[in-house]
């Protein structure tokens, strides 16, 4: 398959090594020359332009940060892709950017797949991510050979991209009550005199044997918020997409304030950058552990 990939941040340049592996031909564009360098000594070509990427290609992957950069390569797809191109997203958006993204690819004849991903950028680079695709029947079947390249799991949420999105922010909104949670319970612990590791192995060889909580469990017990997966940042705008999502649908989700509070409170000390695990840090703050 020719692909075209925009976005190489911590997931996009962890999942396009992926599909050279997997034996496509990848063309890559973005601004960050360094990622662009390192995949072309690995044997993708490197577009000068948006123009140039879409030549001749039977996919473009976006994984963008936000939805103004989303909105903005999208326009520049809309006017330079075949109608045979697939436009496939993987960055995390809103429901009203996915959306937009959509007509306007209609409007053009073209075809949009919104494939948001389920995992960290170490289980990107492994191939072990998850994969929700959302989007025209025959478009999501035309993919297969670039989601076997790219995860392990695909978990296909109809024809209709917003789904894709819901799903996504639904996921991230769990993810994020569980790093709050989890941080909660370690500040009472360690209150207690009790060695938070304790209660990570309480958690994740009991109640909770899974990746999430051995991932998130160990950051936060070990105090590893440098350990980076999503930053801050990131995690704060995952928190007001699902109270966007939630209050455009009619669904009050309560728990998205204290993870969002910790954030915000994060990112003003000086944690933008590092692991959104810290809103557990500013518990522990809170508490008066630091």
């Amino acid at each position: 398959m020719k692909i075209g990939f925009v976005g190489l941040g911590r997931m996009g340049s962890a999942m396009a090594p992926r599909l050279l592996d997997g034996g496509h031909d990848l063309g890559v564009f973005d601004t960050n020359t360094e990622q662009t360098a390192a995949l072309g000594k690995a044997g993708a070509s490197v577009a000068a332009s948006l123009e140039e990427l879409c030549q001749d290609k039977d996919l473009i992957i976006t994984m963008l940060p936000t939805d103004e950069a989303l909105e903005a390569v999208a326009l520049g797809l809309v006017d330079h892709m075949d109608k045979t191109t697939i436009h496939m997203t993987s960055g995390t958006h809103s429901v009203a950017s996915i959306a937009k993204v959509n007509d306007a690819h209609k409007a053009a004849g073209q075809r949009f797949v919104a494939t948001h991903v389920l995992g960290r950028p170490d289980l990107a680079a492994k191939g072990e991510i998850g994969l929700v695709p959302a989007g025209p029947a025959d478009a999501v079947k035309f993919l297969k050979p670039a989601f076997d390249a790219l995860g392990r799991r695909v978990f296909e949420a109809g024809e209709d991209p917003v789904s894709a999105a819901a799903v996504k922010i639904a996921h991230n909104f769990v993810l994020g009550c569980a790093i709050e949670a989890m941080g909660e319970g370690m500040a009472l612990v360690r209150k207690y005199g009790v060695d938070s590791e304790l209660l990570f192995k309480v958690l994740t060889e009991g109640l909770f044997d899974s990746i999430a909580y051995k991932v998130y469990g160990e950051i936060i017990a070990n105090e590893k918020w440098d350990a980076i997966g999503a930053s801050a940042v990131i995690g704060l705008k995952d928190a007001n997409l699902a109270l966007q999502a939630g209050e455009a649908a009619g669904v009050p989700l309560p728990s998205v304030n204290v993870w969002r509070d910790h954030l915000e409170a994060a990112c003003e000390k000086g944690d933008a950058e590092n692991d959104w695990a810290v809103m557990a840090r500013e518990q522990f703050r809170a508490s008066g552990l630091e």
